[in-house]
């Protein structure tokens, strides 16, 4: 009987969690175009990274994101 307990109970914390998501990507105050994209340039950045030892790459280039500073 405990089994089945803790089924049900992961079973309605997934359909919450479902509809949570679900709810976040077709809200209109969502920005679901610019998550997608950042999470994109995050796997991009990583994945370069990754292979900078094997192709010679310098890896992540944080330069596009820092601020400009030199007004310093």
């Amino acid at each position: 009987m405990s089994d089945q307990l803790i089924g049900g109970v992961v079973t309605v914390a997934t359909a919450i969690i479902g509809v949570a998501i679900i709810a976040v990507l077709v809200g209109s105050n969502a920005k679901t175009s610019s998550v997608i994209q950042s999470a994109g340039q995050a796997f991009s950045g990583a994945l370069s990274a990754a292979e900078a030892p094997v192709t010679g790459g310098a890896g992540v280039n944080l330069g596009s994101t820092l601020p400009n500073l030199t007004g310093f």
